[in-house]
């Protein structure tokens, strides 16, 4: 029987028209047109819709009827396996979608419950914010493989060790999270990353920081040095004593110049804690000097290229200029060093400028307030030290038997 022609399919009034090998085309009273397949399965007759006329024409008509006699042939339901085969593409088209992002907020949503504190939360998503995302944070996590993860790991290996183990590990949970809710086809390559990567040093590795006897000398070099957004911000990391990325994140509105304090708002801290810092005058100069009046609230106070973050690399070389061998982070150290040295400021306040927790007994008595004012008084005297006074030395008055700490 000779098949339909396209301008029979067009001209077709109501009824039935066979195009052969069971292949018709319905078309209603109401002029809708639509291709059915009618074939035996397991020895029955089956009839199957091909779709509409408006979405499938006579060619791609007669290809589906083809690939459908064939399925029923080999006595299984082309309707099924169809199905099936969408549910798979499906699959596979979520696969190509979810990022290593994604996989790794719901794996952090599913294991809410069995956080042992919010502060074990908060490392995860910093570890993973601060050193996954950059390298894979994008990335389908179907695709991320060996070489991927090794790549997003050797900047840290050796650098900071402990680390990058952790780093290492969570990103191998997400993964095999991802594999086990078939979002990706095998589990994680830690094996395959592990060999790739060179030995670590057993011996714990830290910071290497500025001696604190060295640091005025240190910051007289940066001050006479060539006035530049990296030096400033990193005068003004090292006056605070914060964190470089809290720094590189900082926002004018955080700045309250009235008051002399900076807040850095909770998600930005290790911790998941806002932060209040305590600004010194230096600190307020530092500050002023790159124009607060020019920019928005909401703009950054040490922008990099584009408006975008300071690169951390841009401070680390700013940093490596003034004293080789050294790292931003370390001045965190030597600031805790000379607080423990040379003054009489106590290791719990100390901890607190650090935004570090206080320990046992005494946490809850310094958080019961932020001890701002105190903390004022410790970055002073840090500031004149910096400035190359010698440090300053408080004697606090003995408190009364009750006192709060």
């Amino acid at each position: 029987m000779a098949g339909l022609t396209a301008l029979q399919v067009k001209n077709a009034k109501p009824g039935r028209y066979a195009d052969g090998d069971g292949l018709y085309l319905l078309v209603r009273d109401s002029g809708s047109r639509s291709w059915l397949l009618r074939v035996m399965v397991d020895g029955k007759r089956r009839d199957f819709g091909l779709g509409s006329l408006t979405e499938v024409t006579l060619a791609e008509a007669r290809e589906k009827a083809a690939e459908w006699r064939a399925i029923a042939k080999a006595g299984r339901d082309p309707s099924m396996v169809k199905r099936a085969e969408s549910r798979a593409q499906a699959r596979q088209d979520a696969k190509a979608s979810r990022t290593f992002k994604d996989a790794s907020a719901e794996f952090m949503t599913a294991h809410a419950p069995s956080w042992r504190n919010d502060k074990h939360k908060a490392q995860w998503e910093y570890t993973l914010r601060q050193f996954a995302y950059p390298h894979i944070g994008n990335e389908p996590v179907q695709e991320i493989d060996a070489p991927m993860i090794v790549d997003a790991l050797m900047p840290i290996w050796l650098k900071i060790p402990e680390t990058a183990r952790r780093v290492r590990q969570r990103i191998g949970a997400v993964l095999d999270f991802a594999h086990a809710r078939n979002w990706r086809d095998s589990e994680a390559p830690l094996r395959a990353v592990l060999k790739a990567l060179p030995k670590q040093s057993s011996q714990k590795q830290h910071f290497a920081a500025v001696p604190y006897p060295d640091a005025p000398t240190v910051v007289a070099a940066l001050r006479k040095a060539d006035a530049s957004v990296g030096r400033a911000a990193l005068e003004f990391t090292i006056l605070t004593a914060a964190r470089s990325g809290e720094v590189r994140g900082a926002r004018w509105g955080e700045i309250n110049f009235e008051a002399r304090t900076w807040t850095v708002p909770a998600e930005r801290m290790k911790a998941k804690k806002a932060h209040t810092v305590p600004l010194t005058a230096r600190a307020i100069d530092v500050l002023r000097a790159v124009d607060p009046l020019a920019v928005k609230p909401d703009a950054l106070v040490f922008p990099g290229l584009r408006a975008k973050p300071l690169s951390d690399m841009t401070m680390s070389k700013v940093q490596r200029g003034l004293a080789p061998g050294t790292t931003v982070h370390g001045w965190r150290s030597c600031f805790r060093d000379w607080v423990a040295e040379t003054t009489n400021f106590s290791g719990e306040l100390a901890e607190m400028a650090l935004a570090h927790s206080v320990a046992s007994k005494v946490e809850k008595a310094y958080r019961r307030g932020n001890l701002l004012e105190r903390r004022r008084e410790l970055m002073e005297a840090w500031a004149g030290y910096l400035d190359g006074k010698s440090a300053t030395v408080l004697q606090f008055k003995p408190q009364a038997a009750g006192a709060s700490t």
